[in-house]
């Protein structure tokens, strides 16, 4: 055995955690069959100093060793590393040492100030200092709100942009550590931002009223430049009135309208020593925002790829439109020559119609959406991209002057932890396409669409965060938005339906019980993906005070929702025909038998599931047909999908019916050809629930299908990622709500389900596998590697499966009889059991090899 994959608080080499007590995580390794950790030891450095030493600790325990030595200090480096022990009590060799770097913890930023000062342009700052000797170290704190681009002698200090991440600003603000020892030098030197609104100084009137936030105020920065020498010497810079400020080139920025940039007001040098900065203002200190300031834990955005067009046409005279070949999020990078003062507008779209560009967006006030302009120096070639801004697009239209564009694509710089191919090219399409789109609405924090809002909403994580967690390594990502749920929450205990929120979504829109359901949902989620019980105890009373909101308005077991099953087929304009109490209810009922499950492991007293209980009951007496064995309402139009599907998939239908409801599901959508009728609610459970049942043949059809509505409609129609709306000319085509078919195909057509907390335990049951030779799928967790491949030839059906240390298997081989299968090694013989077409085994770590005959 040996040990890899080293990580505190889930990041390799984290730079700048306020977290006091970190969690430490590896994976371990082992050839052969069986292997197991039976005991692990840790030891935790600081310089040659030893910090904390667990001594040999007996268990089988890879992820959440919380640190538990002394305090740890401010702005230090911990080396670490651990060994284990296996099921013969032989140790490893340690590990190679890693390390973690803390951040300002409660020492916070000193003697700096929030600074600022009026501008008529996005701000300059600049402070000139000197080093006097050999630097050993040095380390950038800052926070520039809502966005800031940080220089040191003329040299950004990160790669990341649009950063700090967005939060609720009066209950937290983000600041970043920057490791700046080697843009120092010794003589003169000088610091520089250049800051951005983001949604911190929005000043762009939309329906959301982000341009009246609470916190809304101009750009403003605060930063600590921390130098330690190698004599031991320790010199600071920090933000105060010392500071110098102007306006900038960047004559406007907004994330719904985009950035005018005048290359002719550039200032040459403005970030390096030397330059001339008599005629600036003096920096004023200015209002701190109510935020409490926390290290930016999450990863940051960046520009992930950059990609040339496929096509630059000239539509018409004077007029050029870019086809990137793909649906993303980002901007362009733009390369001219033009003579002084010639403004190259790029507009930026998902599609295009009569020659333009589309880019309009009704809940944005004005004409001007996702549209950069470039205001030429006329100094040759002139090259620029967008900083504070980020858009939604596949097509950008260029007028002004003929240039060249290339794709930035940016998102959250999150690890994707999952591979998926398969015979049937469909299914590869709509596994590669769902990835895509939620990447597209990573940007620290999972939004609806890139183009349209930006906003968090909570039902489109709620629907999506199985799929999400499924295919990237989201443990940071999510429990940083799961602090923007709670910091969004109202003294009432209700929450609203985007996070972060100004306070717009409270009642607008609500109540939707569908949508901040996500709450303990998601918490659950996290601890069945990476076995986080540190979230559940940060947030159990911050849930229970949610979950007290929602019980408080139930009236004779139902919960009243205003959302419902968004954006079936035939209804562009929002809401499901049906009664949205059904499935209201239904969530509400998931949510507190959730809760239940949180508070039992937590040691906590409730009484969630007699709530849920009164919550079926209701349900159950309102809309369930007990003759007919349907769900529906007095709204139906025609039978619902989603009234069924989610009752079943949630375990809300009386044993009895079960069968019988399921039967009807499935009569419903054979009627229509095999089409579902469901909107972003039905649509991530119906097919499970009709392969769960036995119908898995109806869900491959409606899987595949290729007529409307469906998503092979989509993409005969040319999508490469899934769209808001099943009609052809969907308002979005960026919207992941819709995609969580994906789910399906990995655990159904591939086969592989978690199935105990943070991967303790597996079912590997292909039972999708209609129209279908071959699948597999290669998935990390927070156990290590594990790999499901199936290949189907004739009758003759092969099954390979790695299982990693710390992990079991129950392996479901699809065969006529157990006797039918063979499996190495050898020693599987005779250990299976038989049932419903499979023959069952369990196994530990190792890779298992199956071949059976099937029918």
């Amino acid at each position: 055995m040996h040990v890899g994959s080293l990580k505190a608080e889930y990041a390799v080499r984290p730079l700048g955690t306020d977290v006091d007590r970190p969690r430490f995580s590896w994976v371990a390794v082992a050839p052969g069959y069986g292997a197991v950790q039976t005991a692990y030891q840790l030891r935790v450095r600081a310089g040659e100093t030893g910090s904390w030493d667990s001594g040999k600790v007996s268990s089988s325990q890879s992820f959440g060793i919380e640190y538990d030595g002394p305090a740890l200090t401010p702005r230090t480096r911990y080396h670490w590393s651990v060994r284990l022990w296996d099921g013969s009590d032989q140790e490893t060799e340690w590990a190679s040492e890693e390390w973690f770097e803390t951040g300002l913890l409660d020492e916070g930023f000193g003697s700096a100030q929030w600074i600022g000062g009026e501008t008529s342009s996005a701000p300059l700052l600049r402070r000139a200092f000197s080093v006097d000797g050999s630097v050993r170290r040095a380390r950038l704190y800052a926070s520039g709100l809502g966005y800031a681009d940080l220089r040191i002698n003329g040299q950004p200090v990160t790669d990341a942009v649009l950063d700090p991440g967005f939060t609720d600003y009066g209950r937290t603000v983000l600041y970043v550590t920057h490791d700046v020892t080697e843009l120092l030098r010794t003589g003169s030197n000088v610091v520089g931002a250049e800051l951005g609104r983001g949604f911190f100084g929005m000043n762009t009137p939309n329906v959301w009223r982000w341009h009246q936030a609470p916190w809304t105020a101009e750009p403003r920065l605060i930063a600590r430049l921390v130098i330690e020498y190698d004599d031991g010497r320790v010199a600071e810079v920090v933000s105060d009135p010392s500071w110098r400020i102007t306006g900038g080139p960047t004559i406007s920025d907004s994330l719904y309208t985009g950035e005018t940039y005048d290359a002719r007001r550039a200032l040459p040098g403005w970030d390096a020593a030397g330059f001339d900065d008599s005629s600036w203002s003096t920096a004023s200190v200015v209002e701190a925002p109510a935020g409490r300031l926390r290290a930016q834990e999450h990863e940051p955005i960046q520009i992930i790829e950059t990609v040339d067009p496929v096509e630059l046409d000239e539509v018409r005279p004077g007029v050029w439109i870019a086809d990137f070949g793909r649906t993303t999020a980002g901007w362009v990078r733009l390369r001219v020559r033009a003579s002084a003062g010639t403004t190259v507008s790029l507009t930026y779209g998902e599609t295009v119609a009569d020659g333009n560009v589309v880019a309009v967006n009704g809940h944005v006030e004005g004409d001007r959406i996702q549209r950069d302009e470039y205001i030429a120096a006329g100094s040759g070639v002139e090259e620029w991209e967008p900083r504070f801004s980020y858009k939604g697009f596949r097509h950008v239209q260029i007028t002004g002057a003929r240039a060249d564009v290339q794709l930035r694509v940016v998102h959250s710089d999150v690890r994707s932890v999952t591979g998926f191919e398969s015979s049937e090219p469909a299914y590869e399409q709509f596994e590669q396409a769902m990835r895509r789109t939620v990447l597209s609405n990573l940007h620290g924090i999972p939004t609806d669409t890139p183009f349209y809002e930006k906003n968090g909403w909570t039902g489109d994580a709620q629907v999506g965060a199985p799929t999400m967690l499924a295919t990237l390594d989201l443990a940071r990502f999510f429990t940083k938005w799961l602090g923007d749920i709670r910091d969004s929450q109202a003294e009432s205990g209700q929450l609203p339906v985007i996070i972060p929120t100004n306070g717009w979504g409270f009642a607008e829109l609500a109540p939707a019980t569908e949508w901040p359901t996500v709450y303990p949902i998601l918490l659950h989620e996290m601890h069945r993906t990476y076995g986080d019980e540190r979230l559940l105890r940060e947030h159990w009373d911050s849930l229970t005070r949610y979950l007290a909101w929602e019980l408080d308005r139930v009236e004779d077991g139902l919960s009243v929702s205003v959302l419902g099953d968004w954006l079936p087929p035939g209804y562009s304009d929002g809401p499901a025909p049906e009664d949205r109490r059904l499935t209201g209810t239904a969530y509400l009922y998931r949510a507190v038998l959730v809760a239940a499950e949180i508070g039992d492991l937590l040691g906590k007293a409730h009484d969630y599931r007699k709530a849920a209980a009164e919550l079926a009951d209701g349900l159950n007496r309102t809309f369930l047909d007990r003759g007919l064995a349907v769900y529906r309402s007095a709204d139906d139009p025609d039978y619902r999908q989603t009234s069924n599907a989610v009752p079943l998939a949630f375990g809300i239908v009386p044993e009895e019916l079960a069968e019988r409801v399921a039967a009807n599901l499935a009569a419903d959508v054979e009627a229509r050809g095999f089409h579902l009728n469901t909107g972003c609610l039905g649509v991530g459970v119906l097919l499970p629930v009709l392969t769960a049942y036995g119908y898995g043949d109806a869900a491959t059809k409606v899987a595949l299908q290729r007529s409307y509505p469906s998503w092979g409609y989509w993409f005969d129609l040319g999508a490469d990622t899934m769209w808001e709306m099943w009609e052809a000319d969907s308002r979005s085509r960026n919207h992941y709500f819709q995609g969580t078919v994906v789910q399906w195909i990995l655990e159904n057509v591939a086969g592989l389900r978690n199935a105990g907390v943070g991967w303790e335990r597996i079912v590997v049951r292909p039972d999708a596998r209609g129209e279908t030779a071959s699948a597999s799928i290669r998935t990390e967790t927070i156990r290590g590697r594990v790999t499901v491949m199936w290949r189907r030839v004739s009758r003759v059906f092969s099954l390979e499966v790695h299982v990693p240390v710390g992990m079991t298997a129950v392996v479901h081989v699809p065969s006529e009889s157990a006797t039918d299968v063979a499996a190495v090694p050898q020693s599987l013989a005779g250990s299976a059991t038989y049932e419903d077409g499979f023959t069952i085994y369990t196994v530990g770590a190792g890779i298992w090899n199956f071949t059976s005959r099937t029918a």
